[in-house]
């Protein structure tokens, strides 16, 4: 499934570390926003890794999930595209 992450993050260096574990999952789209292609179990992992670099209060993480009918609908005006699922994949 598409899930879209966003966050805000006041302090540099936890902001640097959040973005680092996203980049395990996903594509970064725009400076705080990811595109991550995940199954259920991946999800998980991705939301025990930010939830133990996140400081419930001062930062804020949004895990949006897109259906394939959403997903469908996605507009990209400017530059970019929508993360797609690679055609070929190397195990």
């Amino acid at each position: 499934m598409l899930i879209l992450v966003s966050y805000d993050v006041p302090d540099d260096r936890r902001r640097t570390k959040l973005a680092a574990v996203l980049k395990d999952f996903g594509e970064r789209v725009q400076y705080s926003v990811f595109e991550c292609l995940l199954e259920e179990a991946a999800l998980d992992r991705l939301r025990a890794r930010l939830a133990a670099r996140v400081v419930v209060e001062e930062d804020s993480v949004r895990i949006y999930r897109l259906c394939a009918e959403c997903r469908g609908k996605i507009e990209v005006l400017g530059r970019g595209a929508v993360t797609e699922d690679p055609e070929i994949y190397v195990i």
